[in-house]
Order: structure tokens, then C-alpha cells, then sequence
């Protein structure tokens, strides 16, 4: 089948850099993600890469989300296709998006790895594409790489706008789904679009997938976590919650269903870390978005809801930059955030106003308190152009996201 990257790419550096070491080598490259967060254009980027460094590339490009490869159902499928389509000689790049949709697909990428003259590229919009048995037969033979919504930069860039306050409260509002600079960015018409990607997500990737039966818990579910994004909530205490609203559902199920969100990347969970006896806390964790349009569309744009959209924001600009994440707990205080990379760790609390003195005695106390010498910043909405606390700085949300 013939086929040719789209034109007008909007490039996405920071992935591709991530790529780029392991192009050509007998290596399986992962793109993972939510749906619709640009997966596809990722191997689109990446093809015109080789393409511009490779004049001979033979590429191959399946996509299960086309009907014209709707025959290929299981792994021998797979399998018998790429190597009908293998040049007889260099070497053939092969692209599989949604690899999750063919039925035992490990068993294929597995026995494709024998031949060294193919370079394999998959996407899927499950957490758990390679995991467990898979994961045992393909280890250390894979990488994978998970694809966020657009950054606050990029959302920018795709969209020509201009670095100011009325840009981020559009990005606050609407999330970075890269499809939205086809659309006029009003309410009515990204919202609607957005409430569409999430039944997507839902059905096919949670419902179908793991023969979902209660299907207004399970969506129940998902509001209560957009009411109440970025506070501590165990399965318990979320099933006691609905159970007074009338609404049944064990913790053990409760949990299942948290997990099912997910493995579908709609939202992320984040663990509690002890900063005083140095261990994880075994119940109770915050959840998050990924997509703060979609958490919006289906609860709304509040203003009431400001500081919990920040708090999402910020967490989803740590992970982006690649950090790993955690809340951090000393005794009852909190520190919304301790970011992690390379060995090296930065503490961020986010307040949406400094102007209260309580509040400044809160987010910059709890700071304090935490006995070593890595960063430590608040940031906030309006920032502050002042001196520091004690050496903690105050960070304007509009710089933290850029800079």
C-alpha cells in the first residue's frame, strides 16, 4: 500500500530527540499515550526524519485505526504482512499504530526482532501495551516513550499566539489536544469535540476493553475525580463518598475502575512519599488529567476550580519536562509536589494567590521544613518579582511553564 507522510508537520522536538539514538538499531520504539494526543503525527515526524537521512528507507506503515487493514487481526497476520512487504535488501522501517488493536501482537514484534534488517516502530493507548509476559520476552529489546498533551510552548506555537495572560487561560481551558488548531476556539465547539474524544477513550478503551458492566459508575467515577482533581482520596473513601450519593460500588471495584482510567492514560494517579521515614504511603493518592479541556468539558470551567486546574497544570508541565512526581507528607503538612530526575529532586508547592498571610505562612512553612538543599519554589499565579523566602523563590505560573 502506497503511502506518504502528511504535509504542514508541526514538529515536536522533544520527542523526536528522544528517538533519535535508537533510529536503525534492532530496537522496538513504544509511543504510548492517550488517544488523539498526536501519536500518530510522532511517526509521521519520525518517517520524514529518515526519509531525509535515508534516500533508500523502505517504510511500511499500518494503521489499525484504517479499515484498509482491518485483515489484519492477530499476530501471524503481522507477521506474514511486514515480511511480504520487507525490502529484499537495507534496510525496512516498519510503523504500527495502535499495535493493541491485533490480537497476541507481542508474539509478532517478538519473532520480528530475528530480523535485523527491520527497524519497528508501534504506538498504543494502553499503559499496559507492554507489560507482564510481553514485557519478559521483549526485555531490554524495547523503549518506551510516553506522549503527553501539548506543553504550554507548543500549545503556543501550533496555535501562532502571542506569550500572555489571555493565551494561558485559553490553554487553562481548553488543554493541548493537538487537533484544536483545526477548530475556532470557543466553547461550544471545543468542548464538543472534546466530550467526543472522551467517549472514545472510554468505550474503546476501557469499556470494549475490559468488558465494562457499569458503565454510569464507571463515568460517575470520572466527574467525581474532575470535581475533586488534585485532592487525597483512597478507593475506600471514594466508594463511601458515591455510596452517599446513592451509588454502590465496593473499594476493591472502585479501585479496578481507577486503574482502567488509568492504563487509558485519561487521568494519572500520584503516590504519597513520607519525607520523614523515607517510604511510600500504601493508601491514599492524588489524581490528575492529562487533558485539562477534557476535564473541563465534562465538569465545566469554574472559577471556584482555578487552583485545582493550576495545581493539574503544574503537575502535567513536571512530568512533560520528565520528571517523576510524587506529593510529598511531612506528619499532616503537605508538599504538593516533589519532582525527581537524574538524582536531582525540585519541591514545588502552587498556591493561586500569595496575598493572604496564612497562605504564605502555609505553602512557604511546609517548604521550610524539608531538611536538604535541592530547590525548593512556589509557584503561583500572579508570581512576584520580589526577594525570595529563606531562599525559596516565588514563581509566576506564565514563567514556570516557559522557562
Amino acid at each position: 500500500m502506497n503511502f506518504s507522510v502528511p504535509k504542514n508537520i508541526h514538529t515536536r522536538a522533544p520527542y523526536l530527540e528522544k528517538v533519535q539514538p535508537f533510529i536503525g538499531q534492532n530496537i522496538i520504539k513504544v509511543l504510548t499515550g492517550q488517544r488523539r494526543v498526536g501519536k500518530s503525527y510522532l511517526l509521521f515526524q519520525i518517517i520524514q526524519w529518515i526519509k531525509e537521512n535515508d534516500n533508500a528507507a523502505a517504510i511500511v506503515y499500518i494503521n489499525k485505526e484504517d479499515l484498509a487493514f482491518s485483515f489484519i487481526k492477530t499476530a501471524t497476520d503481522l507477521n506474514e504482512y511486514i515480511l511480504s512487504k520487507k525490502a529484499k535488501s537495507g534496510r525496512t522501517y516498519v510503523f504500527i499504530d495502535e499495535v493493541q488493536d491485533i490480537e497476541n501482537f507481542g508474539d509478532a514484534l517478538r519473532s520480528l526482532l530475528l530480523q535485523n534488517d527491520l527497524d519497528l516502530y508501534c504506538t498504543g493507548s494502553n499503559a499496559n501495551l507492554l507489560s507482564g509476559d510481553i514485557a519478559g520476552h521483549l526485555s531490554g529489546r524495547y523503549i518506551a516513550i510516553e506522549v503527553y498533551s501539548l506543553s504550554y510552548p507548543e500549545f503556543l506555537a501550533f496555535h501562532n499566539l502571542t506569550e500572555e495572560a489571555e493565551s494561558l487561560d485559553k490553554y487553562l481551558k481548553y488543554g493541548g489536544l493537538p487537533y484544536l488548531i483545526h477548530l475556532e476556539l470557543k466553547d461550544e465547539i471545543v468542548f464538543e469535540y472534546l466530550k467526543n474524544i472522551y467517549q472514545s477513550i472510554v468505550y474503546r478503551d476501557i469499556i470494549n476493553r475490559y468488558a465494562i458492566r457499569n458503565v454510569n459508575f464507571l463515568e460517575q467515577l470520572v466527574l467525581f475525580l474532575a470535581a475533586h482533581t488534585g485532592s487525597i482520596f483512597s478507593a475506600k473513601k471514594i466508594s463511601d463518598f458515591l455510596k452517599s450519593q446513592r451509588i454502590k460500588m465496593a473499594p476493591n471495584q472502585v479501585q479496578n475502575y481507577i486503574q482502567h482510567l488509568v492504563n487509558a492514560f485519561l487521568i494519572h494517579k500520584v503516590g504519597r512519599y513520607d519525607l520523614v521515614g523515607k517510604r511510600m504511603f500504601e493508601i491514599g493518592e492524588k489524581y490528575y488529567f492529562e487533558n485539562l479541556g477534557i476535564r473541563n468539558g465534562l465538569w465545566g470551567y469554574r472559577l471556584e476550580d482555578r487552583g485545582k486546574i493550576m495545581e493539574n497544570l503544574v503537575y502535567n508541565h513536571l512530568v512533560f519536562k520528565g520528571y517523576k512526581v510524587q506529593v510529598g507528607m511531612l506528619g499532616r503538612k503537605e508538599v504538593d509536589f516533589i519532582a525527581e530526575k537524574k538524582g536531582e529532586k525540585i519541591y514545588v508547592q502552587v498556591a493561586l494567590s500569595l496575598n493572604d498571610p496564612a497562605t504564605i505562612e502555609r505553602e512557604f512553612g511546609n517548604l521550610k521544613q524539608i531538611e536538604d538543599n535541592y530547590p525548593k519554589k512556589v509557584v503561583t499565579m500572579e508570581g512576584f518579582s520580589g526577594n525570595s523566602v529563606t531562599g525559596i523563590a516565588v514563581q509566576s505560573l506564565r514563567n514556570f511553564l516557559t522557562s
